[in-house]
């Protein structure tokens, strides 16, 4: 299950993903993304499982400027071995 949370101080949009996320769900971030603007970053504290393919879109969020929020060792490890 994915649910997503969006909060934003003014100046910059948070995007909490909770839960579960596969491939299927990335139109969805990308959507939630573009409607948050040029400044967004996504909280990934209660992300629990991905698929290469969500490690893939991370990277490539986060080599285009998208902090990553809390994101948990093993995927930051395994996007680390992804960009690679």
């Amino acid at each position: 299950m994915l649910k997503l949370e969006r909060t934003s101080d003014g100046e910059r949009s948070a995007i909490r993903i909770i839960g579960r996320v596969r491939s299927e769900h990335l139109g969805e971030i990308a959507n939630e993304m573009r409607t948050c603007g040029d400044n967004v970053l996504l909280d990934l504290e209660e992300l629990t499982i991905v698929d290469v393919e969500v490690v893939r879109f991370l990277a490539q969020c986060e080599k285009e400027g998208t902090e990553l929020l809390y994101c948990s060792p093993y995927i930051r490890e395994w996007i680390s071995r992804e960009s690679r």
